[in-house]
């Protein structure tokens, strides 16, 4: 697969996408969605493939989101558009079936962080800066970062985020519960890709499917949401990877899963 816009790479169970546009700070286009949205319909199939990571070039930014130069002149139609592409990219990512660690190196403002805060797992560089900086340009978030920034840090924080438009650093972003984790620059790298290879590790199965409930139950009644994981539980119970896992605990080895 040739692209433009991002570097796509496959090794060792892991796919790994870099948004390739550093000397923009790796700004989204409709272009560069458009790869991504092909990169991961190529991981959707490929069952070799367990875990992702999504990233940017350089070390200035993860993305610092759409290109405000593009908007001089926009129409409510263009606006309303501009908004469907990101939903199409956030949610492709949010229900792919594999779980994607967002790697956070520099800026991830606006759009850069509504597609970090799509990703299941965030990881942050200690240089690494966030923001939902729409308001300063008199917009506001479009691509989810009203709703999956509330659904991360609360309705306090994520009004005061919004609202102020404020950047903020890489360890405040985990105290609020935005990243998972800070790594220091030199160990940045290492540790996504080290995360990356333990999630690749356990079974696709049960993998798929307690993203699903996690996903599914964040917006469901407790009752509902027990119901689905009851349904879920019965599913991955009924696994070949389940057997795999029993078999390997009881003979004290590594168990190979394979996705069954």
């Amino acid at each position: 697969m040739g692209f433009k816009y991002i570097i796509y790479e496959k090794g060792e169970g892991v796919a790994t996408i870099t948004l390739n546009r550093p000397e923009t700070l790796n700004v989204f286009s409709k272009e560069v969605v458009e790869e991504i949205l092909d990169a991961l319909g190529d991981i959707k199939t490929d069952e070799a493939i367990r875990a992702v990571v999504l990233t940017g070039a350089g070390e200035k930014a993860f993305s610092a989101g759409a290109d405000i130069k593009a908007m001089t002149g926009m129409t409510a139609l263009k606006a309303r558009e501009l908004s469907l592409m990101g939903e199409r990219l956030c949610t492709s990512l949010e229900n792919l079936e594999k779980p994607i660690v967002a790697a956070i190196n520099g800026y991830a403002l606006g759009g850069g962080l509504e597609v970090a805060m799509a990703c299941d797992l965030r990881i942050a560089s200690e240089n690494a800066k966030m923001g939902q900086t729409e308001i300063n340009f008199g917009l506001i978030p479009g691509w989810g970062g009203t709703q999956r920034l509330t659904r991360l840090v609360g309705m306090t924080k994520a009004k005061e985020m919004v609202f102020t438009g404020k950047i903020i650093d890489a360890k405040t972003a985990e105290q609020i519960g935005i990243v998972n984790a800070v790594v220091p620059a030199d160990k940045f790298r290492e540790t996504v890709h080290q995360l990356a290879q333990d999630l690749a590790s356990k079974a696709p199965v049960a993998i798929k499917v307690a993203k699903a409930l996690i996903n599914r139950g964040s917006d469901t009644g407790l009752e509902s949401a027990l119901a689905l994981e009851r349904e879920g539980f019965g599913v991955v119970g009924s696994s070949e990877d389940l057997k795999e896992g029993v078999s390997a605990f009881t003979e004290k080895r590594k168990p190979v899963f394979k996705g069954k």
